[in-house]
């Protein structure tokens, strides 16, 4: 008896994980799609915006939870960029977690 609800735990905790853990994930192909917008600026290399002395990061290889937790900081005003903000303004948590995916898929 013991044996089989060890088993079942097992099994739940697996299945919990492997769906946050996909969801976390994001989806590159939607990812790719998603983020069209943000290549204008983040996919060119040394490129300055509005502010000259603001040197936009390219996000490719980025690590997806910093991307994640940066695009919330924008939304929620926690992080400072008129930009940005208005990117994230109607983004929801798979928006970013998809874009996020598809920027750390790039090398």
């Amino acid at each position: 008896m013991r044996f089989i609800l060890r088993t079942t735990t097992l099994i739940i905790a697996i299945g919990l994980f492997a769906s946050s853990a996909s969801f976390a994930a994001g989806n590159i192909e939607q990812g790719k799609l998603k983020a069209e917008t943000c290549l204008g600026c983040h996919g060119v290399a040394s490129y300055t915006n509005v502010y000259p002395t603001y040197h936009v990061p390219k996000l490719g290889g980025q690590h997806a939870d910093y991307i994640v937790a940066a695009l919330k900081g924008y939304k929620s005003g926690e992080r400072n960029h008129g930009t940005m903000q208005a990117q994230t303004a109607g983004m929801s948590e798979e928006d970013m977690a998809d874009i996020a995916a598809y920027f750390q898929s790039l090398q």
